[in-house]
């Protein structure tokens, strides 16, 4: 059993009190409404904790988090110092507070915190777990809470895309080559300095210089990349991890190159959520993008634009057939971590790493031809399928299960025959009747017959129902079993990878530069299983 650091018998109970303000609160703080702020929820829960008799360990306090959003960092050390037993009374303002998702609160509130001797109490709210009876009640505001997370979500997300429409910028931090109107919310102001250099890639490209030779000159030229030059202006705060993240790369000029924000249009909306419950989002198809044109002043000039534009598109005809790379993205430089880029020489297609063509000393290398890259990772999917699948017992079973297929047409048979029954059974209730208005049967011989035949009629639509289910799951099991024959195939037995495959069985691989000595290409393959 875990050791805890708390002595469970202790006199006085010992209370973590947790505090929370998130962004919708922001507009509610004023001077009339104090009460959300930290300060002010974490008095009122210090004299609370103090009426009760109970010592306070700490205060957790998260500033600008919603109740939904799972990475609080004050929150999630709550967490783990409760699960260390180093306090017993977990205090809030109230239960939405500590959490708005039921899940979480079942989790938690309900679940893990008494397995580990710990009371929740909401002040406000009288969420109180040591109160019998008084779990419904915290169900019942979870719930609650819930549904006001999903609202508010909806609600945010309808705000915004108004104000996408009506041509305002939501973004938190600027497009590179443009400042934030301080006087205007919502409207881009040229930024003078980045603006130069934003002019410089494209008359640079239009006059026959590459992707790769535009990044290697602009750092050459000591240029600090999009994201470096708003570190420094103090537009961001965060580190680069290594000097790679401070460099020009292919990409960040394809991004430039392809942004026709640059002309003036406001072009928003390329990302969505996927749920108010994590800040993951997606990819939103093209067409659905919310683009207005003229919100802004221009950096680039239409003329210039369509030639890049032009440009940009013949380049690509020799190399694109419009399907994606077999392991487009998901290659990485083992020494600098930049995905590594597709190209083609010699009538054989090829990664390598896109910082080592960007500036001296960035990387040393990685380099690796696709075709020996798929002959790599196929010959470990089969050493894995050989570890740990046996493929004679999967096919065997595909066999086995068979049997539904010969079962369809016998349970369509039976049911055409109780159909059949069904037919006689009506028309035998519609004569009978006829024989009571002619008078040769009375009511009582009537109401008898009737309730016989009735029921004989009610056995075979239940049959039917009964036969019908029986050929949906036959059926159902039969187009799975093609399935599975095609994923025994695919999976167990493959002879040459896909897209699909890629995208389903790897997150992402690193290969390294070749051995000098050995000759051999270091490659590590992260599975998503």
């Amino acid at each position: 059993m875990r050791e805890r650091t708390l002595n469970r018998m202790v006199e006085r109970p010992i209370a973590a009190i947790y505090a929370r303000l998130s962004e919708e609160d922001r507009g509610k703080v004023n001077e009339q409404d104090s009460s959300i702020s930290i300060k002010n929820q974490i008095m009122l829960l210090r004299q609370y904790a103090e009426r009760m008799g109970w010592d306070v360990f700490e205060c957790y306090t998260d500033d600008d988090w919603a109740g939904a959003d799972r990475s609080r960092p004050a929150f999630n050390r709550l967490l783990r110092d409760a699960e260390q037993g180093k306090f017993n009374i977990v205090l809030c303002k109230t239960q939405s507070r500590f959490t708005r998702e039921l899940e979480m609160v079942e989790k938690y509130i309900h679940g893990l915190f008494p397995l580990w001797g710990i009371r929740f109490v909401g002040v406000v709210d009288n969420a109180d777990t040591s109160v019998k009876g008084n779990k419904k009640s915290r169900q019942i505001n979870g719930l609650v809470n819930e549904w006001y997370l999903e609202d508010m979500s909806e609600n945010i997300k309808a705000v915004l895309s108004t104000r996408r429409q009506e041509g305002c910028y939501i973004g938190s931090t600027p497009l590179y080559g443009y400042r934030k109107d301080p006087d205007r919310k919502g409207h881009l102001i040229v930024d003078p300095e980045a603006a130069e250099v934003v002019k410089l890639i494209f008359h640079s490209f239009a006059n026959g210089m590459g992707k790769t030779a535009i990044a290697r000159m602009l750092n050459g030229k000591g240029i600090p990349n999009p994201t470096e030059y708003k570190r420094r202006k103090g537009i961001i705060k965060k580190a680069p991890r290594h000097k790679a993240g401070t460099l020009w790369k292919y990409f960040a000029i394809a991004d430039i190159l392809g942004n026709e924000m640059y002309i003036g249009n406001l072009v928003q909306g390329r990302y969505g959520s996927i749920s108010y419950k994590t800040k993951k989002n997606k990819p939103i198809p093209k067409e659905q993008w919310i683009r207005v044109e003229h919100t802004h002043e221009p950096i680039i000039d239409k003329g210039l634009w369509n030639t890049v534009q032009k440009m940009i598109q013949e380049r690509a005809k020799p190399f694109s057939t419009g399907e994606i790379g077999l392991f487009a993205r998901k290659v990485r430089c083992k020494h600098c971590g930049y995905i590594m880029r597709s190209g083609k020489g010699r009538g054989r297609h090829y990664l390598n790493c896109s910082s080592r063509h960007v500036a001296k000393d960035t990387c040393i290398g990685s380099f690796i031809y696709v075709d020996k890259l798929e002959e790599i990772v196929l010959g470990e999917m089969r050493k894995i399928n050989d570890q740990f699948l046996d493929k004679k017992r999967l096919e065997d079973e595909i066999v086995i299960q068979e049997t539904p297929l010969e079962n369809i047409e016998k349970w369509k048979q039976q049911c055409r025959h109780q159909r059949h029954r069904m037919d006689q059974m009506n028309t035998a209730i519609k004569n009978l009747y006829l024989d009571k208005v002619k008078g040769d049967i009375d009511v009582e011989q009537f109401q008898v017959l009737y309730r016989e035949l009735d029921a004989e009629k009610e056995n075979a639509k239940e049959e039917i129902r009964q036969l019908e289910q029986k050929i949906q799951k036959d059926q159902f099991q039969s187009s799975g079993l093609r399935a599975k024959r095609e994923v025994v195939q695919e999976y167990v037995n493959p002879s040459k990878l896909n897209r699909a495959l890629v995208e389903q069985l790897i997150d992402y691989i690193e290969v390294s530069r070749r051995d000098p000595v050995t000759k051999m290409i270091n490659i590590e393959i992260h599975w998503n299983f």
